[in-house]
């Protein structure tokens, strides 16, 4: 420890939660989001033009700022990390927030920055004050778009986030997705913070460029100081200030094992994944547009198992119309060739709000009017878009998906209405898919339960992990309070799934996994030893999936099923995982 180091005297280990995987070692750099000095003086009546003129000038200034951010995201990292940078544009078209600082600039007769400060304020604290946790999180938004207008109004450059001239460990409170933004990538090593949680929109940012990450370790930053040394693991969640000379050398093997991983994946893309015993799994992607199609491809991915088809909805902010879907629709199946492509049907509710859906604020969004609840509710809706997916199946090999399935009767009359769209376009002569299949999103318990019932009315089942542990185990998976209590391998979980894969072997249909599990290695020998068909993941990730797929067997994978199974913690069952990977990866007996 240096001698700035004052708080720390020896190896401290802190635990947070893991957001975005890698190891790194280095020197401190404390970030601060510093205080801005906010300037006071009065405004003369005829000033007052002028002055809201300079406010004008600086959400104009500042709307070309966060544009231009997200355009090189979008380009750099993709459009659903970009899309972070919408909301921040919302703030800034908010009539009222708009409105409350020009009337405070009238009425108090103080200055822009001052009266934009308050109202600023005052929103913050009605919006980290609400129960409602998607709303609260507004409150980050306004937060950085303010910083960002104020630092316009004052002539102050950049956007506040200080460089360094060696690669450190970011350590802070909490970043905001334009710090993220701003972070050069090769002078960054880690990132460890006080707050936040796996979803939080600098983690996705961090995660996108490569950049190892822990969150919510508490007043962590309050016991660092610049230049102290930190290990960060982002695989296990833990921040080590002072690490031992024995701390750098097991994690120097963990590291280098993690580098010889990446340089195996080189020649892995367009390979097969395949066990040693001769098992296959098929390797697909997520994706939400055309330009993700590419990449996918690039990576290897062997088709789409999760087109979500929101995003054509949240890209125009409203509902297109059956044309306008059928044309997004067919430039995806066509890019995909002749590679499948699933289509998910609208998945709106929850942390996806459409403005033109919401009629009034639901009190908990996740249990709420979501998903297939929402598209039975507004049929008219929902047979636009199953008649636009028809039409696209034309094109291309298309599989339909729905979500949230909770009950045998949704799935009913969901399948009663994609048989009416189907009847309407024979009337029209319309050319699609007659033999088209239908898969269910299973991520409720209830529908784990009974998912024999859904077998009889479809033809695959896709596992949404990420809802199914959160409605498991009562956890809202955007909220960082109780973010420690997400845990994927809870032996609840564990249950679930393997019930769903035993049913789908029963009734000789493929079960697919989408979600954080699918994309976690360490968590691959399970689903290889459950029995699963088809895996979903973002493009990046898949080179990685392919090459564990071919290190192990599935026979040793369904024994190492068998060993999970009987055991009743959650960290335990992980432990377990990550020696079954360690041993196998490294070439360890």
């Amino acid at each position: 420890m240096t001698e700035q180091g004052k708080n720390l005297a020896q190896e401290v280990l802190f635990q947070g939660i893991p957001a975005s995987a890698g190891v790194a070692h280095g020197r401190v750099f404390k970030f601060s989001h510093g205080e801005l000095k906010i300037p006071k003086y009065s405004v003369s009546d005829d000033a007052v033009d002028d002055e809201l003129q300079r406010f004008e000038e600086s959400l104009l200034v500042t709307r070309e700022q966060i544009g231009e951010i997200r355009n090189e995201v979008a380009e750099n990292l993709g459009s659903e990390e970009a899309r972070i940078f919408d909301a921040h544009i919302l703030v800034l078209e908010d009539q009222a927030f708009i409105d409350d600082i020009v009337s405070e600039v009238r009425t108090s007769g103080d200055n822009v920055e001052l009266c934009l400060h308050r109202v600023s304020v005052r929103y913050l604290e009605i919006f980290s004050n609400l129960e409602d946790e998607y709303l609260k999180d507004r409150a980050t938004d306004i937060q950085d778009v303010t910083r960002r207008m104020l630092r316009n109004l004052l002539g102050l450059t950049g956007s506040g986030t200080a460089f360094f001239e060696e690669a450190r460990i970011l350590v802070s409170d909490e970043l905001t997705p334009s710090d993220a933004a701003a972070l050069d990538a090769d002078k960054v090593l880690g990132i460890a913070t006080d707050f936040g949680g796996r979803t939080s929109h600098a983690v996705i940012m961090a995660r996108a460029n490569g950049i190892p990450a822990v969150v919510g370790l508490g007043s962590f930053s309050d016991e660092l100081e610049d230049g102290d040394e930190l290990l960060l693991d982002g695989y296990d969640g833990t921040a080590i200030a002072n690490p031992s000379e024995a701390t750098l050398y097991r994690f120097g093997k963990i590291k280098k094992r993690r580098e010889e991983f990446a340089e195996s994946l080189e020649a892995l893309p367009h390979r097969p994944a395949v066990t040693p015993d001769g098992k296959t799994v098929q390797v697909y992607a997520n994706v939400e547009s055309v330009e993700e199609i590419e990449k996918a491809i690039q990576a290897g991915a062997e088709g789409v198992g999760l087109f979500r088809s929101e995003a054509v909805f949240l890209k125009k902010n409203a509902f297109p119309c059956e044309k306008e879907q059928f044309e997004e629709y067919r430039k995806i199946v066509e890019a995909m060739g002749s590679r499948p492509i699933t289509i998910r049907t609208l998945d709106i509710g929850g942390d996806k709000v459409l403005p033109t859906a919401a009629k009034t604020r639901e009190e908990n969004p996740f249990m709420g009017l979501r998903a297939i609840r929402y598209c039975l509710r507004n049929e008219e809706i929902f047979r636009s878009q199953l008649k636009a997916i028809l039409r696209a199946s034309n094109f291309g090999k298309v599989r339909l998906l729905y979500p949230m399935i909770t009950g045998l009767g949704e799935l009913l009359r969901a399948n009663e209405i994609l048989a009416d769209c189907k009847a309407e376009l024979d009337k029209e002569d319309a050319q699609y898919d007659h033999d088209l299949e239908v898969g269910v999103m299973i991520e409720t318990p209830s529908a784990a339960s009974i998912c024999e019932l859904f077998a009889e009315h479809c033809s695959f089942f896709s596992i949404g992990t990420n809802d199914l542990v959160q409605y498991m185990l009562a956890v809202d998976r955007i909220n960082n309070d109780v973010a420690y209590l997400y845990e994927p391998c809870h032996p609840a979980v564990l249950r679930a799934m393997r019930r769903i894969f035993d049913v789908g072997k029963e009734k000789g249909i493929p079960v697919g996994v989408c979600g954080e599990i699918a994309a976690d290695p360490n968590f691959l020998p399970v689903l290889l030893g459950m029995g699963v068909d088809e895996l979903s993941v973002a493009p990046p990730l898949i080179p990685e999936l392919k090459y564990v797929f071919n290190q192990i067997t599935f026979k040793e994978s369904a024994t190492l099923v068998e060993e999970i199974l009987n055991c009743w913690r959650s960290q335990e069952i992980l432990q377990c995982l990550k020696d079954f990977s360690v041993a196998r990866l490294s070439g360890q007996d």
